[in-house]
Parts: structure tokens; C-alpha cells; sequence
């Protein structure tokens, strides 16, 4: 494997053990009310749970419903009790997000090693919208720590050209460009990927039916460009991971992404496993529900990650 994560990651990682001294306080926690903890199974759990079973994984993926503040709050949680769990070990957390694409990976490795403002920084990785209340905690978690951080996602100007033109568009792309994509062709989607997407597309046109007419929408939808653009994004996210365990062999890689991308070990975990066999992954999907939190439905939610969180 070509390691391609800036010489800054490299060496953030490799120092991640000496952990900041001045690291942030604690956050707050949520009320019991506000979220519970399942296993795939729909058996109580916790967060603490979670945090242990971190003892036997490389990587814990974390599908997010963007915008959720409740699920924005439990994903600090998780990211510092990690961190407070292999303190004082031979381990420790690599920060990985969606949020931020791999041409932007020197801004942030300066942003984190002190070298630029928080300002030039947010000029320059283009962030994604409401980062000060959704992302920014991370990051600064991160920076307190001293914990590496990996711009895992695809360029969207990349992945535009896919869902204009088909994959075989990047084909045509120069090494530069290449540098910022896994290699290529990258893997399409797996029929399970696709059933699901099927899925949730039929059902995301059938809810905007009643609202929207629109043909563009219903043509996106349908459109295999689509989802091999969608493949692209979990191709650039696994490959980020697979490459971040490769430079810091011992880390545990803590990833955020939508829900989707995590959903019934599709998407990153079957890249993870086709670059890099037989690593450990974890995974945790949050999802909102309309009822109380302690409404587990058996149909919708058994089988969605390792461990399920529901969220007012």
C-alpha cells in the first residue's frame, strides 16, 4: 500500500501517545432521556459498553444523522471517553471525518500543529455547514489532545464528475488529482449496498412525492451515476482509514460519517476489509426517533451497527 497521508499526520501520529497537557474539560453530559444504547440485537446497553468493546477494534465507525445536536453531543462523548480509555496505554485515538476531504489534509495538519489561525483554516478546508456547533468540538478535542486527524473524504469535485459522467470519468485524471482518490478503478457498490440504496431512495422519493414534482431529484435518485458516487465517497473514506492504520500501526481510528455509509457493515466496512483484510471494525449508528428513546423497533433498528443509538 502507497502511504499518502501528509509527512504532518505521519508525525502527529507517531507522538499521538505523549497527549497534550492542557486538554479541554470533560463534556457535559446528555440526560438518560435524550438517547439510549442498544446492541444489534436490540439488548440494553451503554455507552461505557461501547467504549469497552473499543478494546478489540482497530477502527469504530460512527454513521451520524447530520444536524442531529443530540447525536453531535454523544459523538464527543464517545471521541473523549476513547481517549481518557487508552491514556496511559501503548494506544492511541486517530481522529477520522467525513467532514473534510483529502486535498485539504495539509490545512488541517497546520491548523492542528499551531501554524495557522483557526480563521485561515476555515478559509482553506472548507468546512462543512454549521461546523462551529456540529464538528468544531472534535477538532478542538483533537488539537487538546494532540490526536492526529484524517480529512478522510473524497473531493467533491471528483465526485461530481462521477454523477455527471459515470466512474470511468476519473480516468482521465492526472497523477496530482489521483493523489486525493483511492486508487482506481475504485470498487463499486456490493449488491447488499446497492439493495439498500434502492431502498432508501424509493423511500426518500415517495416522502418528497407529496411535496416536490421535481424530475431532477427523481432522475438523481434513480441514477446508477449516483450511486457509483456514492461508492467513490466509501472508497475514500476506507482507504483514508486503511492508510491511517498503516502509518500508525496500533492506533484506534475513530470515524464519523453519515449513517449510511456505516449502515449493516456496507459501505467503509467493506472497504476497510478489501484494503485491508481482517481489520477490527466497530461500528455505531444514531438515528432520531419521533417517540421516546426507549421505543426499540425491531424491524426498523435490529442489525443496524454493532451498537444503535436512539435520539430524541
Amino acid at each position: 500500500m502507497v502511504i499518502r497521508l501528509s509527512s504532518f499526520v505521519t508525525l502527529l501520529a507517531l507522538a499521538a501517545p505523549l497527549y497534550a497537557q492542557d486538554a479541554e474539560e470533560p463534556a457535559p453530559s446528555l440526560p438518560d432521556d435524550h438517547f439510549s444504547v442498544y446492541r444489534a440485537d436490540g439488548t440494553d446497553a451503554s455507552l461505557d459498553d461501547v467504549l469497552a468493546a473499543l478494546d478489540d477494534a482497530d477502527v469504530l465507525l460512527v454513521g451520524e444523522e447530520h444536524g442531529n445536536p443530540v447525536g453531535h453531543r454523544l459523538e464527543e462523548a464517545v471521541l473523549r471517553g476513547a481517549v481518557e480509555r487508552v491514556r496511559g496505554t501503548a494506544r492511541w485515538v486517530t481522529l477520522s471525518l467525513e467532514m473534510f476531504e483529502r486535498d485539504v489534509q495539509y490545512v488541517l495538519d497546520e491548523y492542528l500543529a499551531g501554524l495557522i489561525t483557526e480563521e485561515h483554516f476555515l478559509d482553506s478546508a472548507r468546512p462543512w455547514p454549521d461546523y462551529e456547533n456540529r464538528y468544531r468540538p472534535l477538532v478542538e478535542t483533537a488539537r487538546a489532545e494532540g490526536l492526529p486527524v484524517v480529512a478522510s473524504n473524497a473531493p467533491r469535485r471528483y465526485v461530481n464528475r462521477v454523477t455527471r459522467e459515470g466512474r470511468g470519468a476519473l480516468d482521465v485524471l492526472g497523477p496530482l488529482a489521483r493523489f486525493y482518490l483511492p486508487p482506481l478503478p475504485y470498487p463499486g457498490p456490493s449488491p447488499e449496498y446497492r439493495a439498500q440504496w434502492n431502498e432508501v431512495m424509493a423511500e426518500a422519493m415517495a416522502a418528497a412525492g407529496a411535496h416536490d414534482d421535481s424530475t431532477a431529484a427523481r432522475d438523481y435518485a434513480g441514477s446508477e451515476n449516483a450511486l457509483q458516487a456514492q461508492a467513490l465517497w466509501d472508497a475514500a473514506m476506507g482507504h483514508a482509514i486503511t492508510e491511517g492504520l498503516e502509518v500508525a500501526p496500533g492506533a484506534l481510528v475513530i470515524h464519523f460519517a453519515g449513517s449510511f455509509h456505516v449502515e449493516r457493515g456496507t459501505g467503509i466496512a467493506e472497504r476497510i476489509e478489501g484494503y485491508r483484510p481482517g481489520t477490527r471494525v466497530l461500528s455505531v449508528v444514531m438515528t432520531q426517533v419521533d417517540e421516546d428513546v426507549g421505543a426499540w423497533d425491531d424491524a426498523s433498528h435490529r442489525g443496524l451497527a454493532d451498537f444503535v443509538i436512539l435520539t430524541r
